[in-house]
């Protein structure tokens, strides 16, 4: 299955875009990492918006639901690639992609003209990344 949309460049997109993927999640039954979702939904939309889209321009969140896996996917027309960077404990933003990287089982960026699509997979069943 998949469900994408289009959200503008505001700060007000993120609670919309997650509104959007919680929405999908319920119609599509999806209850377990749901939490984890939505965060990773947020945090991947949040990076779009201060990192990649460019004024007056737009960013594409795309969900895919496969058998046990639940792939998400952030697409924007900005240049440059995410890292995952160590933090100071006491600094304000930046711990994203951490969080990300942390409750995926994957996660990357692909090539987008112009721009770049980051995604994370989460498994729904099975052995759970993170967990031993």
């Amino acid at each position: 299955m998949l469900r994408e949309r289009y959200f503008p460049r505001s700060r007000q997109s993120i609670g919309s875009t997650r509104e959007f993927a919680a929405v999908t999640l319920d119609a599509w039954g999806v209850t377990r990492r749901r939490d984890d979702l939505l965060l990773c939904v947020s945090e991947l939309a949040t990076n779009a918006l201060l990192h990649g889209v460019p004024p007056g321009r737009y960013y594409r969140l795309r969900l895919l639901l496969f058998d046990d896996l639940v792939r998400v996917e952030v697409a924007d027309s900005g240049g440059g690639l995410p890292q995952v960077k160590e933090r100071d404990p006491g600094a304000e933003g930046g711990r994203g992609l951490l969080l990300v990287a942390a409750l995926a089982g994957r996660w990357g960026v692909g090539p987008r003209r112009p721009g770049k699509v980051v995604w994370c997979e989460l498994p729904l069943t099975g052995h759970l990344h993170g967990t031993p």
